[in-house]
């Protein structure tokens, strides 16, 4: 059976769903295991002010008996607490689309006056919900001794230096850090800089990698292109807003090296296969090889800003700036938890 997972809900209507079809019957869930992980996205320097009004909880709805999934529909909703600022008030027409938003795509496409349509549901709020139906996915992912977890190596020019730390270091140092970086001498000059672009007015993106530790070797295949395990997690990745670029293990400087130092020599250990060295990121012929799953992630800086940027006012036709509307100024320590999720979701299928 196929695992597969819709959301519904905007930024501030009154709550985000999920449906999350085709998990076994018989695995122990509850909220609470859900909200662990919710609590997780909001952390993070460099948080914006919404982040101080929600209280992301879940709510089960269905698929869920006595404790336990019981093979249907997973239903899950999380109220959005900034809705009860919203309703019943007149919003004004939202006319100034801004640079790098789904605002003018959106007005286009589907011919909207008004952008809110778009960037209410372009927002990256509706993240919520994946990492609701994540955390579920990640649960069932441990019953097989599977971790998806992950961490932050850049933020703008700053670049952590992680290569003695082992992976699942990695992971538990990230976590006690507060832009999510395991090098505590880069994350304490991450936080300078983003206490920096506060002041300045603007954003900044950075670099998220991702791993999954236990997996078992032959899960994708290569008889089909959309099966490849690069394809199907690539686009899994690259749906959640502001990721621009993927890279499965160090990709981009492999491209910079011989053959002969690329590629994972195959070595016999006491009767086993074992590789020297993972330069592929865990992936050959869109199949994990039973090697660490690394996956390095590129998200821009978001488009929101406080110094204005230039624009045209759809209702008047002329060019103006674009006017500020509350969010991040830096996003990346908390995309983290997002990214996790989307991995699993694919993994668990």
């Amino acid at each position: 059976m196929t695992l597969r997972f819709l959301t519904a809900g905007e930024s501030h209507g009154p709550a985000l769903t999920a449906i999350l079809d085709g998990l076994p019957a018989g695995l122990p869930l509850t909220a609470a295991l859900i909200n662990r992980e919710l609590r997780r996205r909001p952390q993070g320097a460099g948080t914006g002010l919404r982040m101080k009004i929600e209280q992301d909880t879940v709510r089960i709805l269905g698929g869920v008996m006595a404790g336990k999934t019981t093979g249907a529909p997973l239903a899950l909703m999380i109220e959005n607490l900034d809705h009860a600022n919203w309703r019943g008030k007149a919003i004004a027409p939202f006319t100034i689309p801004r640079p790098g938003h789904a605002d003018l795509a959106g007005a286009i496409k589907y011919g909207f006056k008004d952008l809110r349509p778009a960037l209410e549901r372009a927002s990256a709020r509706e993240t919520a919900a994946r990492v609701a139906a994540g955390a579920v996915c990640k649960h069932l992912l441990a019953k097989f001794g599977i971790t998806v977890g992950g961490y932050v190596v850049a933020i703008g020019e700053i670049q952590a230096h992680l290569d003695p730390l082992p992976l699942s270091e990695r992971l538990l140092q990230a976590e006690a850090s507060i832009v999510r970086c395991p090098d505590p001498s880069a994350a304490e000059q991450m936080v300078q800089r983003i206490q920096q672009v506060v002041i300045e007015g603007d954003t900044l993106g950075g670099i998220i990698e991702i791993v999954a530790l236990g997996l078992p070797p032959g899960l994708g295949t290569y008889a089909q292109w959309d099966q490849r395990f690069e394809a199907r997690l690539g686009a899994a990745l690259l749906s959640v807003p502001a990721i621009k670029g993927l890279e499965f293990g160090p990709a981009f400087e492999n491209t910079r090296l011989p053959g002969t130092r690329v590629h994972d020599p195959i070595r016999l250990e006491k009767g086993q296969l074992v590789r020297e060295g993972n330069h592929a990121g865990g992936l050959e012929g869109g199949i994990t090889t039973g090697q660490p799953l690394v996956i390095r992630a590129a998200m821009k800086p978001i488009a929101t800003t406080l110094t204005p940027q230039p624009s045209v006012d759809l209702a008047s036709g002329e060019e103006v700036q674009t006017q500020y509307e509350r969010s991040d100024h830096c996003p990346v320590p908390r995309a983290v938890p997002v990214l996790e999720a989307m991995t699993a979701l694919v993994l668990a299928d």
